[in-house]
């Protein structure tokens, strides 16, 4: 990439690779992978330690009943993903530049404010997981395990010097092992499918603490750090020499979001499911953080399933907490015109997760609350990139069409219901 964001410049290979597909030369899978690899980063922000936190507690707390949450959100997820993507390809800028140029200065130093908040929030809770993994796993002091997660971060951080395929090449692999390690778990724990298959389609709301982690769920999937990231991302990756490649580099950009979120998902409703079926039904439904469910999990299905859980949580608070940063990167120089060195944004967004370890506050529900606060700093980016979308002096022949606007209008409204109703209930306990 032309910009400093930490994402990695661009790729000789991968540039030609692509442009050779565009000229039709590559076909099918060949043609698809230059172009592979934007989603699969931003994918990360969505099976978060976060993401464990709020779905391991839903399982076990209201069994499959929360699923069609993981669901609904998902396809949410694909929708705004797919339009960061999308805005990023078509303009050559990315969404927190678009919304500088494009919104009165009170209103984009206040969404970079709240933007910074998010991303603080998110980093909170990535940072929580990997140290509370080294922790369950080798019993290293939590203190200590800030510190060599922050040394690790950093180190996956610095290999954007060597282009923007090794950073994805090594976040996707992270996302694989993420992906393997649920797919143990599905096979130790034995869910009941018809439950899962119902409770995937058919909603239901219960009251105040399941509307919480409704919220939770929802914070902790829709990211709003991870829709800014993305059209960084693409925003200058393989650049289109005309009009008609644009619309087929957007085509190939929404195939990568379908296949990286959709494995975002599985995992995500595989979390919820395996606290369901091993947690809920077992009558261990007040199992409310990582800690615990690590240490019920090997009475129950034994130590393999403990293991594989804490190498998952840690490959995600490690993976996410490196894409958290990138995106930190792209918030604070696209908002403000103002960067500052990696590793004092990694020390500086350390502090947080440092300062909860140190005195000694509930880790999970620490990461739950962060997933609430996502949910309410995520209607900033969303309405930002419906208005830009359908903005046809901003992506020309390329603006969205009405139905795509009305349908991520419906999902913007969804989000704001949901905060609208947590706010009700808090206020107005039953």
């Amino acid at each position: 990439m032309h910009h400093s964001y930490g994402v990695g410049a661009a790729s000789p290979k991968v540039v030609a690779a692509g442009h050779e597909a565009l000229a039709g030369n590559r076909r099918g899978l060949r043609a698809l992978l230059p172009f592979a690899g934007p989603a699969f980063v931003a994918s990360v922000a969505y099976m978060d330690p976060g993401n464990f936190a709020t779905n391991i507690q839903g399982g076990a707390a209201f069994g499959y009943r929360l699923l069609w949450v993981v669901v609904l959100a998902n396809l949410m997820a694909m929708l705004f993903q797919g339009l960061s993507a999308k805005l990023g390809i078509v303009t050559g800028r990315n969404l927190a530049e678009l919304s500088r140029d494009n919104a009165p200065k009170p209103v984009v130093i206040s969404m970079w404010i709240v933007s910074e908040v998010g991303a603080m929030a998110t980093d909170l809770a990535e940072f929580l997981g990997a140290i509370i993994g080294l922790y369950l796993l080798f019993h290293i002091p939590m203190l200590i395990g800030a510190v060599i997660t922050g040394i690790l971060t950093y180190a996956i951080l610095t290999l954007h010097r060597h282009g923007f395929r090794t950073m994805e090449t090594l976040i996707g692999s992270l996302v694989g092992i993420i992906a393997v390690c649920y797919i143990v778990e599905t096979v130790l724990a034995k869910p009941n499918w018809h439950q899962v298959l119902y409770h995937s389609i058919v909603p239901w709301i219960g009251g105040p603490s399941s509307v919480f982690l409704a919220v939770g769920i929802v914070g902790a999937t829709v990211m709003p750090h991870a829709i800014y990231l993305h059209s960084a991302l693409t925003q200058d990756r393989i650049v289109a020499k005309n009009r008609r490649d644009v619309g087929r580099i957007v085509r190939f950009s929404y195939i990568d979001v379908i296949v990286a979120l959709t494995i975002a998902g599985l995992v995500n409703l595989a979390m919820m499911y395996m606290a369901a079926a091993v947690f809920n039904t077992t009558g261990h439904a007040a199992v409310a953080d990582i800690a615990t469910a690590y240490r019920t999990l090997t009475p129950l299905l034994g130590n393999l399933a403990a293991v594989v859980f804490l190498i998952s949580l840690m490959a995600s608070g490690i993976s996410s907490s490196v894409v958290g940063t990138m995106a930190g990167q792209v918030i604070m120089q696209s908002f403000v015109g103002f960067t500052v060195p990696l590793w004092v944004r990694r020390v500086i967004t350390m502090l947080p997760a440092v300062a909860v370890v140190a005195l000694g506050l509930n880790v999970t529900q620490t990461l739950i609350v962060s997933q609430v606060i996502l949910s309410f700093v995520l209607p900033v980016p969303v309405i930002a990139l419906v208005l830009l979308g359908s903005h046809r002096k901003t992506m020309g022949e390329m603006v969205n069409r009405p139905y795509v606007t009305a349908l991520a209008i419906c999902a913007a409204v969804a989000i704001l219901f949901l905060n609208g109703v947590l706010i009700w209930t808090t206020v107005h306990p039953a």
